[in-house]
């Protein structure tokens, strides 16, 4: 089923929707500041508009994806919107989104925000999530269409939810990654190459996976026991990792900040609980050193 959708905004993520919204055939009108970027697209089918007024009035469902929220207020402008679905996959922070769904819906418009969970050379794969929080008709309506981006997960009515899963997301992904090139660092110290490593790591991630799915009652209830492996003997693991890093060279600087964490929630009475205790002390329940 095609419908006709409108793009604003075709920076290099902003086409990348554009582009897989055409492959899915839908009848695509883009607009964007600097219109020689559209041309690519124009080529593959889509209507370029001469302004975002014309753009937004060409379609029922508006995506944007555009510098930040103060552009997005910007290029909507403030005429009424009524009849209009916008989904907003601008980069921002919860309270944004929140403020944005009451500025569209003072217009009389639907709104959705979301996050992209992928780099534009991503966009299209059902393999990728594209998170969207905002009302559920919204998304019932539109979730069809939306599936050219990626895998639509909707995460509820709250317009700033994806906003924040997009944040907490980044922060595990850059906690994985960089825990993988400490890793890497340390076994190429010995000549293996990160070829090698990988698929191992990768193997092991799948273990972690069950260790998260676990340690998720734990944190909801509040109770962390001990039976698979205590903070203590996590604190001793952690001095054996630190010890084989600094005697090949590895920078250190991650594994003794986790250490760091280790030792305080021992401090406060959870070297016999689970690691997932560690979240009292991102939750501001265990008082710094």
């Amino acid at each position: 089923m095609t419908q006709s959708v409108t793009v604003l905004g075709l920076g290099s993520m902003g086409s990348a929707l554009a582009g897989a919204l055409l492959d899915r055939g839908h009848a695509v009108t883009v607009w964007n500041r600097t219109a020689e970027k559209a041309a690519p697209l124009v080529e593959r089918g889509a209507r370029l508009a001469a302004t975002p007024a014309e753009a937004i009035a060409a379609s029922p469902l508006v995506v944007a994806c555009v510098l930040d929220y103060a552009v997005l207020r910007a290029v909507t402008g403030s005429d009424p919107l009524s009849g209009k679905d916008f989904v907003n996959l601008t980069s921002g922070s919860p309270e944004q989104a929140e403020e944005a769904a009451g500025w569209f819906g003072a217009r009389g418009a639907g709104y959705l925000d979301g996050a992209i969970m992928t780099t534009p050379e991503g966009v299209g794969s059902a393999e990728v999530m594209v998170l969207y929080s905002g009302p559920r008709p919204v998304f019932d309506a539109h979730e069809p269409v939306l599936a050219a981006l990626g895998d639509p997960v909707y995460l509820g009515a709250d317009p700033g939810r994806a906003s924040l899963y997009d944040a907490a997301l980044l922060g595990l992904m850059w906690s994985a990654m960089a825990g993988w090139l400490h890793g890497t660092a340390l076994v190429g110290a010995e000549k293996t190459t990160a070829a090698e490593f990988t698929p191992v790591a990768i193997r092991w991630l799948g273990t972690v996976n069950r260790f998260l799915t676990r340690y998720a009652s734990q944190v909801d209830e509040g109770r962390y026991p001990g039976d698979d492996a205590t903070v203590d003997v996590q604190v001793a693991a952690i001095g054996h990792l630190i010890h084989a890093a600094g005697a090949r060279g590895v920078d250190n600087a991650l594994p003794e900040l986790l250490k760091s964490m280790m030792e305080r929630a021992s401090e406060a009475g959870h070297g016999a609980d689970s690691f997932a205790s560690l979240v009292e002390l991102f939750a501001g329940r265990v008082a710094a050193r």
